[in-house]
């Protein structure tokens, strides 16, 4: 009887330790996932949540690299090596999707959403159809994760549509959208990585830049820049994203797991990027910008080049009925 007993607890010994050793479905993997944010700020601060929540709710089977602060490149280069296989996943903004699929910029017309209300309303009705377009695109589209209201930061102010004629502005290399908007603006382009930004405006080889708040101050752009006009000119989107060929390797339960970790931060990451960027107004005050606010009538004459720029990207970034579909669901300003 005693030598029963013991042959089972040696049994139940070795059963406990191979199931404590192999608790994963699949063979453990790392996710690798980049984003320009930097270190401290909302945006990266929720991605170390991600890693942390995913590797403790998959015990370990799933763990998160990140790689912050443009440490893996400019949004293109995250995208190519993305597809590649170097990198997983990404927290992108409008520019990086737009490199997967063109149609999401419509998301970025100039003056397009009055409020958040109608961010918020619009993003969840066309959720689905962009889920679709980037999971043919070899994708998913995990969760949304906006970086604010863009404003015009520059080093003389601008108060009218007139004072935007000429200026050497910056634009993100490949950027149809913003090479749209510049011409109808007559503003002329500097297309430059975002990383480059910075020492452009400390040579003077452009006049300004555009960015939420919370943005420019993260990439030190109000040091080297002396106004900000606040226009909300662009909804700057942005999204988390993970490439299908590793999100196919992913266990059932994993994927599950993965999933809600990463859609629930991103709602968070969107709470805090609205709270962080009106801070940040009051933070470029004391940092010395001075804030320059347009007339209704001049906020209404830069606000006229909308449709414009909405009807001359038709065909190039995206077809007409997602144009139509998008504006009616934004509503007028």
């Amino acid at each position: 009887m005693k030598s029963f007993i013991f042959i089972l607890l040696v049994v139940f010994s070795f059963v406990s330790q191979t199931v404590a050793a192999a608790p994963c479905a699949t063979p453990a993997k790392t996710l690798k996932l980049a984003t320009l944010a930097p270190e401290g700020t909302g945006m990266y601060k929720g991605l170390v949540a991600v890693q942390t929540k995913i590797k403790a709710q998959t015990q370990g089977c799933v763990d998160v690299q990140l790689y912050g602060g443009g440490s893996a490149g400019d949004e293109k280069d995250v995208v190519r090596k993305m597809r590649i296989g170097q990198l997983h996943g990404a927290a992108l903004t409008g520019v990086g999707l737009g490199q997967i699929e063109p149609e999401i910029r419509v998301l970025e017309l100039p003056f397009l959403f009055k409020d958040y209300a109608k961010v918020d309303s619009t993003y969840g009705q066309l959720k689905p159809y962009f889920e679709q377009k980037l999971n043919e695109k070899g994708f998913q589209l995990l969760g949304w994760a906006e970086v604010g209201f863009v404003q015009i930061f520059s080093n003389k102010p601008i108060k009218s549509r007139a004072d935007l004629s000429g200026m050497k502005m910056w634009m993100w290399e490949g950027d149809a959208l913003a090479q749209a908007m510049y011409e109808s603006l007559k503003v002329v382009p500097v297309p430059l990585a975002v990383t480059d930004v910075l020492t452009s405006l400390q040579t003077g080889l452009i006049d300004g830049c555009y960015a939420p708040p919370l943005g420019a101050i993260a990439f030190q752009w109000p040091t080297k820049t002396k106004f900000v006009t606040k226009v909300d000119l662009v909804m700057g989107t942005g999204a988390l994203i993970l490439a299908n060929s590793v999100w196919q390797t992913l266990a059932p339960a994993e994927q599950t797991i993965v999933k809600a970790v990463i859609s629930e931060e991103a709602k968070g990451m969107v709470a805090q990027s609205r709270t962080d960027n009106q801070q940040s107004m009051t933070a470029l005050q004391s940092m010395g910008l001075q804030i320059v606010t347009l007339t209704p009538e001049a906020q209404t004459e830069l606000e006229s080049i909308s449709k414009e720029v909405a009807t001359k990207l038709v065909g190039k970034l995206y077809p007409q009925p997602i144009l139509d579909k998008t504006l009616a669901l934004a509503g007028p300003r």
